[in-house]
């Protein structure tokens, strides 16, 4: 699909984690600048390369149309009003010549404090004990449960489509 484009540097350098281990239902996440992620997806790309090889395929669990969630309002008061199932959080699978990884997408309205707990926790990787129970740390928890039942049912809506034959959804970029 792309070859990383080794001469361009980026003036932003892109907002994502990466777990060592890769193959869970959540293996990192990507915060982009914009709501524009067309225009931030070859950087994506670019910078998975070391862990991927070259990106062959990137799916997604949602649609043009479909409403972004807001983090913020993970809050469990919010949570328990509008239910975990509306919207669903934005997930992509990038498929490379060296493995797959399943990214949650941060929506680029975040805070900083809440995308930067969500992208640690995504990827597993170390918080200072100074944030654990935060509002960040507790609110990014609740996003990360969420986001691993999202990803859940989406592997298995794909595992249904692959046996019936159907290319409806998820879409492929």
């Amino acid at each position: 699909m792309t070859a990383p484009r080794r001469s361009r540097r980026t003036a932003s350098p892109v907002r994502v984690s990466l777990s060592g281990t890769l193959g869970g239902e959540i293996d990192g996440a990507w915060w982009p600048r914009t709501g524009s992620m067309v225009r931030e997806l070859p950087d994506l790309v670019e910078a998975l390369f070391p862990a991927l090889g070259e990106v062959v395929d990137i799916s997604l669990n949602w649609s043009a149309g479909s409403v972004t969630p807001v983090l913020s309002t993970m809050a469990p008061a919010t949570a328990a009003r509008i239910g975990w199932n509306a919207p669903r959080h934005r997930l992509m699978s990038l498929v490379g010549s060296g493995a797959t990884a399943r990214l949650l997408v941060v929506p680029a309205v975040t805070s900083a404090a809440l995308a930067v707990m969500v992208l640690r926790q995504a990827a597993a990787r170390h918080i200072p004990e100074v944030d654990f129970g935060t509002p960040a740390y507790d609110a990014a928890e609740r996003v990360i449960r969420a986001a691993r039942a999202d990803s859940v049912a989406w592997i298995a809506e794909r595992a249904e489509h692959s046996v019936a034959g159907s290319s409806a959804n998820p879409e492929t970029v």
